[in-house]
């Protein structure tokens, strides 16, 4: 039903727009064709004036009023990211400025220079020096800011520092999954024709691989958690189809290809519990989410991620199990441990036959 009006609007302003043009046609007949041209390019002279003017004051109001609710310049949460600000702010500059100068002279002379009786056009076909200076000082200028551009791709996509942690994050519909390596560092083995729900094992690790032994699997819908001032190196998956790592306030986005691992890193720069107070919001959370749409739930494909101090992730990580006993828990040392004391301690307290 939805639909079918949305059609019925549209005709009617093709139909509406079509008799307008029908009706200026008649008038110009009747007019005389010269006095309704010159009549309508006044008109329109006018108006393109009246756009201008009401166009950069709607650009105005609609930054003074929604400004607020978009990322602002400063926020950036990573080492990665004041680069990407920096590099957005010159962008803007640049771009706002010409943008600004070529608008007001586009409408302004469309407005100056209407046709008048008493005005004849100058014919004016070329200039060589004109031709290289506008064709030469935007070349040079877009080099330089495509350079900048290409250098901080490279840093970001480029290899992570020696002592960088190292982070799994799995994408599927519609969720996100995350593996830290253990005590030996690695992260182990994993095919995705083991992908077992129903046993425990959601990545498909390879548990003959001795390095998946200590790996630490973090359920969808936990937070990831990092270190602040660590870099941190993230290894991008998914299960199903392309999703789109996107970390908006470290700045930063990568695609998660099936297949195909992708990789980027960076350096968180400010816990969770300062952006709570810079942004003088209680709930602040960092979050990751999808930016590539990926099916029907896209729009709720997100997670959360904590920075925080290396004790407190040093406290946390200490109350993490290995995934690898949380499928084989008859191989876990803590309930083997725990289950020979409980059979030590029934065997206290039976009673001795006589």
């Amino acid at each position: 039903m939805q639909t079918t009006f949305i059609i019925l609007i549209l005709l009617l302003g093709f139909l509406i727009t079509f008799q307008i043009a029908k009706a200026s046609e008649y008038v110009a007949v009747m007019r005389g064709e010269e006095k309704s041209r010159k009549q309508t390019n006044k008109i329109n002279a006018f108006l393109l004036l009246v756009f201008l003017v009401l166009g950069l004051i709607g650009v105005y109001y609609c930054n003074e009023k929604y400004g607020g609710k978009i990322l602002q310049f400063g926020s950036a949460a990573s080492d990665h990211g004041h680069d990407v600000d920096n590099m957005l702010k010159i962008t803007l500059v640049i771009t706002g400025i010409v943008f600004v100068i070529t608008q007001f002279i586009l409408f302004w002379f469309a407005y100056k220079y209407q046709e008048a009786d008493n005005r004849k056009a100058y014919f004016y076909p070329h200039n060589n020096k004109l031709e290289v200076l506008w064709t030469a000082v935007p070349a040079i200028v877009l080099t330089v800011m495509v350079g900048f551009g290409l250098y901080y791709w490279f840093r970001i996509t480029g290899e992570a520092p020696a002592n960088a942690m190292q982070i799994e994050v799995t994408a599927s519909q519609f969720k996100w999954e995350f593996r830290y390596p253990g005590k030996d560092k690695v992260l182990g083995k994993k095919y995705f024709k083991a992908i077992r729900e129903d046993e425990n094992n959601p990545l498909g690790q390879l548990w003959e691989d001795s390095a998946n032994k200590d790996d630490i699997y973090i359920a969808p819908g936990d937070p990831m958690h990092l270190v602040v001032n660590k870099p941190v190196r993230l290894i991008i998956n998914a299960k199903d189809v392309i999703h789109d790592v996107g970390l908006s306030h470290f700045r930063l986005k990568m695609d998660a290809v099936p297949g195909t691992p992708t990789t980027m890193w960076f350096t968180p720069t400010k816990t969770t519990a300062q952006m709570k107070k810079e942004m003088d919001d209680p709930d602040f959370v960092y979050e990751i989410s999808c930016d590539q749409m990926c099916g029907v739930g896209h729009y709720k494909m997100r997670g959360s991620i904590v920075v925080e101090s290396q004790e407190e992730f040093d406290f946390w990580m200490a109350k993490q199990k290995p995934k690898f006993y949380l499928a084989h828990p008859e191989k876990d040392p803590e309930a083997m441990k725990a289950k020979a004391d409980t059979s030590n301690t029934n065997a206290a307290v039976m009673p001795q036959k006589k």
